[in-house]
């Protein structure tokens, strides 16, 4: 567990999260050549359309650091306004946030709404400024906004674009740094939150969900706090690009 590190992507809308999330698939080398497009988490044609992330999805990927191999599970957000409730389940499932600020639009709306709900998770919060290659970019007033936000130090914002990659391996580094692991559990029993579900017409529902004590494997039998009913379980995996079967999910994956 101590090489499992857990994040979200948090931003207002249009501030680059998903296309941030594509170029940490690519400097992890989680996606081929054959699989790379814009956008590669947003898998809704209405997403795609208009640019903006509606679904939280999570996306599981692979580095190594010092010759240690660390897990990196990614949820990227929405940022639009009308979704604060899928943020706040996939805030409460990861142990830090990436917060990304535009260098040209500065901090907004959406922006201190999902930092305020980081913070009341006792995430551990990565500040970014995003898009400094635009024309346009106003990095020193940026920073300013973001240190008055979060009481952060200047040297402590990482400077990126998601654009054209520059900084992205800083970003992988300081996850990896500064994100804690997932705490080891208490006990045995098997205990998770249910972040977001999709239905799959041909297996029924998949449910995404962040493991907090115990394990889950195929045939396992659970119970639904919310509605006290149980359920068989039929299949367990990890989203890498697709769906990917797995023998069991464990604590803090």
């Amino acid at each position: 567990m101590k090489n499992i590190r857990n994040f979200c992507i948090i931003a207002h809308i249009d501030h680059g999260k998903s296309t941030l999330a594509d170029r940490l698939l690519d400097a992890t080398s989680s996606v081929t050549d054959r699989e790379k497009q814009d956008q590669l988490l947003d898998n809704m044609d209405l997403e795609r359309e208009r640019g903006i992330t509606i679904k939280s999805h999570a996306i599981q990927m692979y580095h190594e650091k010092n010759g240690e191999k660390y897990t990196i599970n990614l949820i990227d957000t929405p940022g639009h306004v009308d979704f604060s409730y899928e943020v706040s389940r996939s805030i409460a499932a990861c142990e830090g946030a990436l917060l990304i600020v535009d260098a040209a639009q500065g901090i907004e709306a959406q922006t201190v709404t999902n930092y305020l709900l980081a913070l009341d998770n006792d995430l551990t919060i990565i500040p970014i400024i995003n898009k400094i290659d635009l024309p346009n970019a106003d990095i020193e007033n940026v920073t300013n906004q973001i240190v008055e936000l979060t009481g952060c130090k200047e040297e402590e914002i990482l400077l990126a674009s998601a654009k054209s990659g520059e900084g992205i391996q800083g970003i992988i580094d300081t996850i990896i740094d500064k994100i804690p692991p997932p705490e080891p559990p208490k006990n045995d029993a098997f205990k998770a939150l249910i972040f977001d579900s999709i239905y799959d017409k041909y297996r029924g529902v998949v449910a995404y969900i962040r493991v907090y004590e115990g394990s889950i494997s195929r045939g396992s039998k659970i119970k639904f706090f919310s509605h006290n009913t149980y359920y068989d379980i039929d299949e367990v995996g990890h989203f890498v690009i697709d769906r990917k079967k797995s023998d069991s999910l464990k604590a803090g994956e």
